[in-house]
């Protein structure tokens, strides 16, 4: 169970200092977001011991005067694992993975692989 105190961040005129919504988007987004990498690695028999995901989702202004979000999520990879192959289990993940399907289209999403 989760219990965050939320405030507005200060780049938006709040007191910042606690967590905001994106932040709990994007630990839920990497967290999905790694679940699927596992899944897809292990369709394909590839070993991904040790692999982390990061989100970050902000917001943006929209031309309409409202707000959007936008997301970068970074996935490590311990060595071992060319960069050709990560990006192929990336772009699966992100294929697969609910919460990159419920944005699909929505919200702009950069992916980036890294090996070690």
């Amino acid at each position: 169970m989760l219990d965050v105190t939320l405030e507005t961040p200060t780049s938006m005129g709040g007191p910042g200092g606690a967590t905001n919504p994106e932040q709990l988007f994007a630990a839920g987004w990497a967290s999905c977001f790694h679940s699927a990498l596992k899944l897809v690695a292990a369709k394909r028999r590839v070993k991904i011991a040790d692999s982390t995901v990061t989100a970050e989702v902000s917001l943006r202004k929209t031309p309409e005067g409202g707000f959007g979000l936008e997301a970068a999520l970074q996935v490590n990879f311990a060595a071992g694992l060319n960069k050709e192959m990560a990006d192929e289990l990336v772009d699966a993940a992100h294929a697969v993975c609910p919460y990159s399907n419920a944005t699909r289209g929505n919200i702009p999403v950069t992916l980036t692989s890294v090996v070690a």
